[in-house]
């Protein structure tokens, strides 16, 4: 990083992130962190729009002519309750869409991901001679609901904006920080949320032969659903399916009449994706039947994300870069996570290559040999989404910026 510009320091990218960790906003709530990323892009030159996508920003930078290349990250956190005991955690709390009272975590990392764009945006910024064409730069919210990168597409990105020739960006994860993971073809799994509404017929526990139980046939179905993958699925091919949720009832001694499941089904290839669609499908509606229910269940997608694809070519040219200049870049095969970043690539018809940075304690590794040794304690970290999720700022920071400027200038070339 050049000492160019004295608000991209790495000291000031620290103090920007805890910041930002300390202030986080839920999904398409991200006015805050929205308005910081405004004033800095503009102090750096970018010709900046806000609220595209109802809370996303957009920054272009033009360099003479050449490719143009777009640098995404994403600005939102999650609803959970921030345990790290850090000086800087959140204690922010916020209304959900539900209208519920929740706390509010970074709990996945976005802020850092905002806070190495911001520093590659301002590293680009002040080496003007190192490359030709058009940054831009998308800090686009709503990822962690999927619906993010498809508001800012429909809101007219690729005709208010130019049309990119490579869509980048990065995730980090409880990896050893400085070290880089990428993988070539299916990246990040497909990932679809389902809402199941069973009805039943309630009445006294005293007398079940009066009622249609729909607890007794939640259980049923998700005994049912865990056959979908082990029994439905080739053991050649992935999928995982997950009941994250069972709501029925409020006393010991009342059937009530509808029971809730909250599913998520998550695979690397849409024919193996629909096919276990289509069984939970089978197996809720038949269940319902099974039992005598008075209505049809209701079968509900709240959330979707396509399978992200690294196209093969890029992979391999930035596994080659990031290892020349950047830090250790290895094959983590894919991740089982979601992502809506490659939506951006899918619409603009270009390669898209995403990849993801350590922001684990280095020293946490010392004196790690294999690689079944290094898995063995990254599995042993809060991951992404835990209250305990918090990377270390260094040197997470600095191998965040280095690859994000290391990659644009791949695409964008040497000034003439």
């Amino acid at each position: 990083m050049t000492n160019a510009a004295a608000q991209t320091s790495l000291d000031d990218l620290a103090g920007l992130y805890r910041e930002l960790h300390a202030h986080p906003e839920l999904s398409f709530a991200e006015h805050r962190t929205a308005d910081i990323v405004v004033s800095r892009l503009r102090g750096l030159g970018y010709r900046v729009t806000s609220g595209v996508g109802r809370t996303g920003v957009v920054g272009v930078l033009i360099n003479g002519d050449g490719p143009v290349v777009l640098l995404r990250a994403d600005m939102d956190a999650l609803p959970v309750l921030e345990q790290t005991g850090l000086d800087y955690a959140s204690t922010a709390r916020a209304t959900d869409r539900d209208g519920t009272d929740v706390p509010v975590m970074h709990a996945c990392g976005h802020d850092m991901h905002v806070t190495c764009l911001l520093g590659a945006a301002a590293e680009l910024a002040a080496t003007p001679t190192t490359w030709n064409g058009t940054l831009m730069l998308v800090f686009q919210p709503a990822e962690e609901t999927g619906e993010g990168a498809r508001a800012m597409i429909d809101d007219g990105l690729y005709t208010r904006f130019p049309v990119p020739d490579i869509v980048l960006g990065q995730h980090v994860m409880p990896l050893p920080a400085g070290a880089l993971g990428i993988h070539a073809g299916p990246a990040f799994a497909a990932a679809e949320a389902l809402r199941v509404v069973l009805h039943g017929r309630g009445g006294h526990g005293s007398r079940p032969e009066t009622t249609v139980d729909p607890i007794l046939m939640a259980a049923a179905t998700v005994l049912r659903l865990q056959g979908v993958v082990s029994r439905e699925v080739a053991a050649s091919e992935a999928a995982v399916l997950t009941v994250g949720a069972l709501q029925a009832g409020t006393r010991p001694n009342i059937i009530p009449d509808t029971a809730e499941l909250l599913l998520s089904l998550r695979s690397f290839d849409a024919k193996v994706g629909d096919r276990a669609l289509k069984a939970i499908e089978r197996i809720v509606r038949a269940e319902a039947a099974a039992s005598g229910a008075p209505r049809d269940p209701e079968i509900t997608t709240t959330t979707s994300f396509p399978i992200l694809v690294n196209d093969e070519a890029a992979c391999a040219r930035l596994t080659g870069l990031f290892n020349a200049g950047v830090g250790l870049a290895l094959d983590p095969g894919p991740v089982a996570g979601s992502e809506d970043v490659g939506l951006l690539a899918t619409a603009a018809g270009v390669p898209c290559a995403y990849w993801l940075i350590g922001g684990s304690d280095p020293g946490l590794f010392a004196g790690v040999t294999t690689v079944d040794e290094a898995r063995a304690i990254v599995d042993g970290l809060p991951s992404n989404h835990s209250p305990l999720f918090a990377p270390v700022v260094e040197p997470t920071i600095r191998t965040g910026v280095a690859a994000l400027t290391t990659a644009a200038r791949a695409w964008l070339g040497a000034r003439d």
